[in-house]
């Protein structure tokens, strides 16, 4: 069809020379021409630019507007378009997608008179009609009633405010089908009923036979249900073998009955607040647990499915759906994203309201992030704890993310459960096609409190008298089916009836459960970890190299390829690797990079992420390298073993999302070294509910391991408060029962056979190096070829140097203060202080510190130095483990700030902690 054949004939020249005139004095023409050429433009806008408008008039004739005034049989023509457009771009605003509120009113609205039209022309036909879909011209009540029934029904649909004419005309051809209303057969409509009577008798059943307790009802917003079982039938369909699903508290409880399957004896288990089988795990509320299954589809075909355990901030869970998503694309699916398919479901303030949700959204097309498209559905309670929708954010809509990155939205009535059917019908089916993210608004109502306990008319009296006398949407479809004639009164008492039944068993059956058990998220994927490790943390593992072959691979990833040009910078510092091989004296970032060579050499993978460690934040990693003339990329790492992935990138300037994506990604990959680096080991505060709620806790609640390794850049060297600290404290505050490692490692060697040891233990914790600065470069910190292959990780370095017998002041440190230490014990020939090293300081290795407490027998003095003030740094963590051993600290004093921003006021300080170390 041509864009415009529409139009009636009219002198193509004279029209092309006046519209000329309006584009450069559009106030010189009269004014319906004017008008007409607005029109136009936004025609064109939409439907493309490359015909000129002689072209697009070229059948014109000349006597229609000789004089001057435009035919009014054209002029309407682009009213009607201007009316369409007007449809397709505010006509969400005008939708009946409010189950018990009245929408607020917008203007202008869409009445005809607002586009220059009247009523006189609703029986006129117009050729427009067929912009809509329609056939042929059509009368403009026709294609106005077209219009409601597409973009004013129980869907709203907002995509004029993408930029991609492709994706736009897929949207529109998709909503013409059928006016964008579900075409459903018998069959499908009495399972999507069978999904909203399991969702609305689970509710009701809880409600009675737990009265008081907490479940964070679904009620208000049971669609979901039916929502999620088509959106995962129709995306296996599109060729989805994996679901990962993350979602706050409400709803949770059915969402993992009836969807994902849990025993409802197993639930109703937990609501008796049973402890767990294993008394090493605590556990968690039940609202919050994970759960990982294979189920079928109603057509037969299996997906698995997995639901990610989360805390109680609503949506940081959305980070790690990304993060296990996209490993396992990496890793299963051999890089074919249409395999895995993430859905997060949001509640309406959270997604308004929360940082991270922005951060998640920006990763959508990044190649490090990028996971092919999530389904987001926004469970539309209205209402945040107490707050109400026009307190909880200025956008007009909870969705207005979407815009970010150019997806659609579609917000739809909940209660009307065949067109929420068919706007996440349309979510899987966008999705599938762009690989693009895609919004769904499911606009509902919660039908009590924050939970069950609260009184909601304290708050929102109005609303809740509404919602009292309110129909739930089983209700309401039933009563649809009933008038349809497919399901009769009396079946669909049987219906209730036996799944109440079914219920009243698992409910008694519960009661024989002596203890709770604690599933395990993705448990095919840890089969071969161990589960008990939280008495391994020091057992010996070989993470010795052999010695020719990692000369061979520290000559391999130093050796750049002739045949491309770099900058004259990049080739010498190449050279300098290959001469610290040749001298085997080998300098941090070398040991680091030949710590990745060894494990991709012996099979297993890695990723780094984090703000610029491509090459790092120090310019001292180099990973990645770029010729001089095309900015071609070249991953020497890369080329060690063609079987194994090395992956690493430049991250999106967060830290929150990153690093809850970097801990969903080891999350599902446990055969992958994960890390994530800090720019400076301060910003990880921008990250701390990740590692409060995931990274220190995970296994403790849901017996869940992950092996991600956090590089925190520490130390104080003057860059004041911001650059200095990656509060060390807080991450010992957050140690027990052996949950992490924490090292602060001040040789290359140790820090290689740290890494290495990640991935040789048998079951996997989370790591937190506190990575150096100045000791990336300091002359003393070097290790030889030998050191790598043949040492293993030491989590104590005693002093080598001294006589035991002479040693009067026993001295603990971590870090590179040990270097600052060690001169000046030269420069004094200080034979009297012993400096031992604190590599791993948690856990600590009480075997070793005890034998070398022992050592120094003659000891008067034993002090911890740090170089953090007194309340920070390790003191705390070390008065506490050491407190039968009369432990002193030398330190800077208490302060409010990590450093001081004043480089003379640091040295004076510093030099005052080093000298005062040696006055006995």
């Amino acid at each position: 069809m041509d864009k415009f054949s529409f139009l009636n004939a009219a002198h193509a020249q004279l029209v092309e020379d006046m519209y000329q005139q309006y584009l450069k004095y559009p106030d010189s023409l009269e004014p319906s021409w004017k008008a007409f050429f607005q029109g136009f433009d936004f025609a064109l806008e939409n439907f493309g630019e490359e015909d000129s408008f002689v072209e697009m008039v070229n059948q014109s004739a000349p006597d229609k507007i000789a004089s001057g005034k435009i035919p009014e049989d054209i002029e309407k023509e682009f009213k009607i378009v201007n009316l369409i457009e007007a449809y397709r771009m505010r006509g969400h605003l005008f939708t009946k997608t409010n189950p018990v509120r009245e929408r607020r009113h917008y203007s202008p609205n869409l009445d005809i008179e607002n586009f220059g039209l009247s009523k006189e022309d609703l029986q006129k036909k117009f050729n427009s009609a067929t912009e809509v879909g329609l056939p042929g011209a059509a009368t403009l009540s026709e294609i106005i009633r077209h219009l409601e029934t597409i973009y004013c029904d129980s869907i709203g649909v907002e995509y004029m405010h993408m930029r991609n004419v492709e994706e736009k005309d897929f949207i529109r051809q998709w909503l013409n089908v059928n006016e964008n209303h579900a075409k459903l057969s018998e069959n499908e409509k009495i399972e999507i009923l069978s999904k909203l009577n399991q969702a609305v008798a689970f509710e009701n059943y809880l409600h009675t036979k737990f009265v008081g307790q907490k479940r964070f009802s679904l009620e208000g917003g049971e669609s979901l249900i039916p929502a999620l079982d088509q959106l995962i039938s129709r995306s296996v369909k599109h060729g989805v073998d994996e679901v990962v699903l993350g979602m706050a508290h409400r709803g949770r409880l059915n969402v993992l009955s009836n969807i994902f399957g849990k025993s409802y004896k197993q639930i109703f288990s937990e609501f008796e607040g049973k402890e767990f089988e294993e008394d090493v795990f605590s556990g968690d509320v039940k609202y919050h647990l994970g759960s990982s299954k294979k189920i079928k589809t109603e057509s037969g075909e299996e997906v698995m499915i997995n639901l990610t355990p989360n805390p109680s901030h609503l949506e940081t869970v959305a980070s790690l759906v990304e993060g296990i998503t996209r490993a396992k694309v990496d890793h299963t699916y051999g890089n074919n994203f249409k395999k895995v398919l993430p859905i997060v479901i949001h509640g309406d303030a959270a997604i308004a309201g929360q940082g991270i949700v922005y951060e998640v959204a920006q990763m959508m097309t990044l190649d490090g992030y990028k996971t092919g498209g999530t389904v987001h559905i926004v469970v539309n309670n209205q209402i945040g704890f107490t707050t109400n929708y026009l307190d909880a954010r200025s956008s007009t809509y909870c969705t207005d993310i979407a815009k970010v990155t150019d997806s659609p939205v579609m917000h739809v009535n909940a209660d009307d459960v065949e067109a929420v059917v068919h706007a996440i019908r349309f979510a899987a089916d966008y999705r599938a096609q762009f690989g693009k993210d895609v919004y769904i608004d499911l606009l509902g109502y919660r039908k009590y409190g924050h939970n069950e306990g609260d009184e909601p008319r304290f708050t929102q009296p109005k609303l809740y008298s509404v919602i009292a006398k309110h129909a739930n949407p089983r209700e309401i479809y039933k009563d649809q089916l009933i008038k349809e004639g497919i399901v009769s009164d009396e079946k669909m008492k049987q219906m209730e009836a036996e799944f109440k039944s079914l219920l009243d068993k698992n409910f008694d059956a519960s009661k024989e459960i002596e203890k709770n058990t604690l599933d395990i998220f993705m448990e095919e994927v840890w089969r071969d970890f161990s589960t008990h490790s939280k008495g391994d943390v020091f057992q010996t593992v070989d993470t010795s190299f052999d010695v020719a072959k990692l000369r061979e691979l520290a000559v391999q990833i130093s050796t750049l390829p002739k045949d491309k040009s770099f900058i004259r910078k990049i080739n010498r510092l190449f050279d300098q690797r290959l001469k610290m091989v040749e001298d085997n004296k080998l300098d941090w970032a070398m040991a680091e990079l030949l710590a990745y060579a060894s494990l991709l050499s012996e099979g297993d993978n890695v990723r780094i992420s984090g703000e610029d460690v491509e090459r790092g934040t120090f310019s001292h990693r180099h990973a990645v390298v770029k010729t001089e003339d095309a900015e071609e990329e070249y991953v020497p790492l890369k080329h060690v073993n063609s079987a194994c992935r090395f992956d690493i990138y430049n991250s999106l300037l967060s830290e929150y999302a990153v690093l809850g994506f970097d801990y969903g990604y080891a999350m599902a990959s446990p055969n992958t070294l994960t890390i994530w680096e800090a720019q400076f080991g301060d910003f990880v505060n921008g990250a701390q509910i990740i590692v409060d709620q995931y990274l220190v806790a995970a296994e403790e609640k849901w017996k869940m391991q992950n092996g991600l390794v956090m590089l925190l850049p520490h130390g104080s060297e003057g860059q004041g408060a911001e650059h200095s600290s990656a509060r060390l404290e807080r991450f010992l505050t957050l140690c027990a029962n052996n949950n992490i490692f924490v090292a602060n490692c001040t040789e290359p060697a140790n820090y290689f056979h740290l890494l290495r040891r990640q991935m040789r233990l048998p079951f996997r914790k989370p790591l937190v190096v506190m990575s150096p600065k100045s000791l990336l470069r300091h002359p003393r910190v070097i290790s030889s070829i030998e050191e790598l292959a043949n040492g293993t990780f030491r989590p104590v370095i005693d002093d080598a140097n001294v006589n035991p017998e002479k040693v009067e002041r026993l001295v603990f440190c971590t870090g590179k203060i040990y270097y600052e230490l060690l001169a000046k014990k030269e420069e004094l020939n200080a034979e009297n202080v012993a400096l031992v090293r604190l590599e791993q300081i948690y856990p600590l290795d009480m075997t070793s510190i005890s034998a070398i407490l022992d050592k120094y027998k003659n000891r008067k003095d034993f002090v911890w130095v740090q170089e953090e003030p007194e309340n920070m740094g390790a003191w705390s963590f070390i008065l506490r483990n050491f407190r039968e051993q009369n432990i002193q600290v030398i330190s800077p004093v208490p302060s409010a700030a990590p450093a001081p921003g004043s480089h003379k006021k640091f040295e004076i300080t510093q030099e005052g902690i080093i000298d005062k170390t040696f006055e006995l």
